[in-house]
């Protein structure tokens, strides 16, 4: 879907973007990580042009864009950031419809659009619609930014610190909410972090950059955490790599051990097969029982221990 060989990008003779090759699968989820000045948000800006790459080639969908119109490329792109960028003098269901307009639909047309976005994102158009960003909460105006992003039904999402700027429970909520949307439109999706717990939680795969816009690793969330390729990566992933695996590791029927005459329904708490370690894992403490229950549709299959959790864990680190 989207392939970047041998880009580089240099300003007055420095390198911010070091011979990058990435390729993003279409319906992928690829997070960008790594610390500040690392060339993350110059290679999101590449993707559309906003920067130009000094050399190399970037595809979208087989064509080389570094050759196509930028704004008509632009317009087929969706961009969030995380000012968010909200023209602050229309209401909300007119920001969402700005892109549709551009594109020739009618107000008709592209008002349902909008509506159908807001409602989409958790926002009732009826409710919020008519009002302005000012009047929306943070969280809220960043659904809203989402919302406008899709408006003109791109395949592809180009997302930089998007929900860096509300506060940390909402954020998780956000995360949580915009990964399901993902999966359920099938958006391809390039999203510039510099949280770790974010990529991970949110990733198909995570790219991690070094200074000077060196790529160092590209791996899922469970071998990233699993075999940093180096130490600069495992000192970047961090000390909690072993903890972070629990977000990342999903409970499989071979983890199970079976407790012949025991139903779910007798058990203080369940979780559904390919729940996270780490669910699991805050059940049984908030119950405080060395067990939980796994449930796969109506059928109760067995039960989750902690040897079962280490087993887990081990099996994970398998090539």
């Amino acid at each position: 879907m989207i392939r970047l060989t041998g880009v580089s990008k240099e300003y007055a003779g420095r390198v911010v973007v070091q011979e990058l090759d990435l390729e993003v699968g279409r319906g992928e989820l690829v997070c960008l990580v790594g610390p500040s000045g690392c060339g993350k948000s110059t290679t999101l800006k590449m993707i559309n042009r906003l920067v130009e790459p000094t050399t190399g080639v970037i595809e979208i969908e087989g064509r080389d864009v570094t050759h196509a119109d930028p704004v008509k490329l632009r317009r087929g792109i969706g961009y969030v950031i995380q000012q968010i960028g909200l023209f602050p003098h229309q209401r909300i269901t007119t920001n969402v419809m700005t892109v549709p307009l551009l594109y020739g639909e009618s107000k008709a047309t592209a008002r349902a659009r909008a509506h159908e976005l807001l409602s989409l994102v958790g926002l009732d158009p009826e409710q919020y619609g008519e009002r302005y960003p000012h009047q929306l909460s943070g969280g809220q105006r960043q659904r809203v930014g989402v919302a406008r992003a899709l408006a003109a039904d791109p395949p592809v999402l180009l997302m930089d610190e998007p929900f860096g700027a509300v506060d940390p429970v909402v954020r998780r909520r956000l995360q949580e909410e915009f990964r399901r949307l993902q999966q359920e439109l099938g958006k391809t999706v390039v999203l510039v972090t510099h949280d770790i717990d974010e990529a991970v939680l949110l990733g198909d795969r995570v790219a991690v950059f070094a200074e000077g816009g060196r790529l160092l690793q590209y791996a899922t969330p469970a071998e990233l955490l699993a075999r940093p390729v180096n130490e600069e990566v495992a000192t970047f992933v961090g000390a909690e790599r072993g903890l972070r695996r629990l977000s990342v590791t999903r409970i499989d029927h071979e983890h199970l051990e079976p407790v012949d005459g025991i139903k779910a329904a007798e058990l203080a708490s369940t979780v559904a097969v390919g729940a996270t370690l780490e669910e699991a894992l805050a059940l049984m403490l908030r119950n405080d029982r060395a067990m939980v229950g796994v449930t796969d549709g109506p059928r109760f299959v067995g039960v989750l221990t902690p040897a079962g959790v280490h087993r887990a864990l081990r099996r994970s680190l398998r090539p």
